[in-house]
């Protein structure tokens, strides 16, 4: 008789744990499944935030671009103006020169005083070669000076693009804020560890 009451107890304490078991089985299941989904919304989050960053990244490269390409083009403006102003820098050289040889010549005539009443006709003539000269010369400062009056429009024009620039890189820093606003508000509310 004590062996029959012991064998529905087995049974019983095998249908507890069978009991038991499909519990933790389902808890396991329901732990396994909340795991899964918890990965597939971090998942979500990580695939926005790379999304937001390339959008980003893109947004800021694209500028980086537009300055460049408008830096390049102010440097090739610069360069021609800078160009221009040597190629008439040598020019003066090459009219300083003729002057220093109007003078050299000058000073010989002078040195020749005991001659100057018999010379006096050449001397008139050379001095109107060198008048002449002069006047030559006064022509070319004028283009010099029209050049110089032409590197300070384009200096200008360089400051005023500046300016523009700077406005522009403003603008960027305020839309990049704007636009770090929602990756800001969605760290503080769920901040990762």
């Amino acid at each position: 008789m004590p062996e029959e009451s012991q064998a529905p107890k087995a049974s019983s304490d095998e249908a507890v744990l069978q009991q038991q078991y499909l519990r933790a089985l389902s808890s396991f299941e329901g732990i396994v499944l909340s795991q899964i989904d918890i990965k597939n919304k971090l998942g979500d989050r990580l695939n926005y935030s790379i999304r937001t960053g390339l959008i980003i990244l893109g947004a800021i490269a694209f500028s980086i671009l537009v300055l460049l390409l408008t830096l390049s083009s102010q440097i090739n403006r610069i360069s021609g103006v800078v160009n221009d102003m040597n190629i008439n820098f040598r020019e003066v050289a090459n009219h300083m020169n003729q002057v220093r040889l109007h003078m050299t010549t000058m000073e010989q005539r002078v040195a020749l005083l005991e001659q100057i009443q018999a010379q006096t006709s050449s001397m008139d003539q050379d001095m109107q070669q060198i008048q002449a000269d002069t006047r030559d010369i006064g022509g070319h400062l004028d283009g010099v000076r029209q050049h110089v009056t032409d590197v300070r429009t384009d200096i200008g024009n360089v400051a005023i693009t500046v300016d523009r620039m700077n406005v522009e890189v403003q603008a960027m820093s305020q839309d990049m804020h704007r636009m770090a606003k929602p990756a800001r508000s969605m760290n503080k509310m769920f901040p990762f560890p």
